[in-house]
């Protein structure tokens, strides 16, 4: 390490730096693996192997280790996801737990939307601001082929819950598919629109369990813009508004609504990334796309302090790299799964 290096993480002593001077503000926390949706873009139809129980981390370790990065990492926003976070049976109370830190970190849930309509009053009172829900398709023929389950109604109806409890704004993720869901883009649009949602489009990522990704058959933002266009005028809101967030975001005919479109492939926003993950056993990840991990749960349970874990966890993001290496000929995809990362 340089001597510039060894000044750089001295300014970092409390903030997640890295070698090319990105701080770390915003956690994604993995609360399972386990996902009651067989998404083609994720998983096979069977399901995966999923982690044994004795290697997930506990309620009290999920929130020691947000404790830590909060007071100690200077993380601001969490994001729960999974898997799918609302299986975790103790996920109102780890909300709650975290509501209650200084301090405060603004908390989001990353989730398919079923179970919403029967959770979205308690997690409100427990403390979390808002939601963003996965939905491919307002056809219930191409969900069921899409996700291999008959749940659509399921989402709809979360959704409207979720708002109505105030987890707002109420943000919708699609992902467009070829040949099954690649002409809805507007309709979907229209759909959000309609109901006070902001839709999220992202590109097809290389993060499924079988590996079965094509970088020459995705769906591209170019291609989700153009159809776009046909029905509707989107303005650019610009990279100041965007600042460190995934989304290009458009104004809709004027505005004030929204649409945005997230270009993980084709154009990606690493230089500007402010993340970091830690997975539902207990690993540190750097990026979506990291093919090493860092582990906590080992110190943690060993009965490591707080500092040792803190340095830890600034040792793991100082050696973050400078992009997912999407762009690279030479990409290899993480063994692990979207699901077993975390979204």
């Amino acid at each position: 390490m340089t001597e510039n290096d060894r000044s750089a993480r001295g300014r970092g002593a409390h903030v997640l730096i890295d070698t090319y001077g990105r701080v770390a503000t915003d956690l994604r926390v993995s609360l399972t693996d386990r996902c009651n949706l067989r998404c083609t873009y994720c998983m096979p139809e069977e399901g995966l192997s999923w982690l044994a129980k004795p290697d997930l981390l506990t309620d009290d370790e999920i929130v020691r280790l947000i404790d830590i990065a909060v007071t100690s990492l200077g993380i601001e926003e969490v994001r729960f996801t999974g898997g799918e976070p609302l299986l975790r049976p103790g996920l109102v109370g780890i909300v709650e737990r975290v509501a209650a830190l200084t301090p405060r970190p603004r908390m989001s849930l990353t989730t398919n939307g079923i179970g919403l309509k029967r959770t979205a009053t308690a997690l409100k009172a427990a403390g979390l601001d808002r939601v963003n829900v996965s939905l491919d398709t307002l056809r219930p023929a191409v969900f069921k082929a899409l996700t291999r389950r008959d749940r659509l109604r399921d989402v709809l109806e979360g959704l409207a819950a979720a708002h109505d409890a105030g987890l707002t704004p109420v943000k919708v993720n699609s992902v467009l598919m070829p040949g099954l869901n690649d002409d809805e883009a507007p309709d979907l649009l229209a759909w959000a629109l309609e109901h006070g949602y902001e839709l999220r489009f992202i590109e097809q990522m290389p993060l499924d369990a079988q590996h079965g990704w094509k970088r020459d058959g995705m769906v591209t933002a170019d291609d989700i813009l153009a159809a776009l266009r046909t029905r509707f005028e989107l303005t650019p809101e610009g990279s100041d508004a965007r600042g460190s967030a995934p989304a290009e975001r458009w104004r809709v005919d004027g505005g004030p609504q929204r649409v945005g479109v997230i270009a993980s492939v084709t154009r990606p926003f690493c230089a500007a990334c402010d993340r970091t993950r830690l997975t539902a056993d207990g690993q540190i990840r750097t990026c979506l796309f990291a093919r090493e991990e860092t582990d906590l749960r080992a110190a943690l349970r060993s009965g490591a302090p707080t500092e040792e874990i803190a340095d830890i966890w600034r040792t793991a993001m100082w050696g973050k790299k400078a992009g997912s290496g999407l762009d690279d000929p030479t990409f290899l995809q993480p063994d692990r799964p979207m699901s077993a990362i975390g979204g």
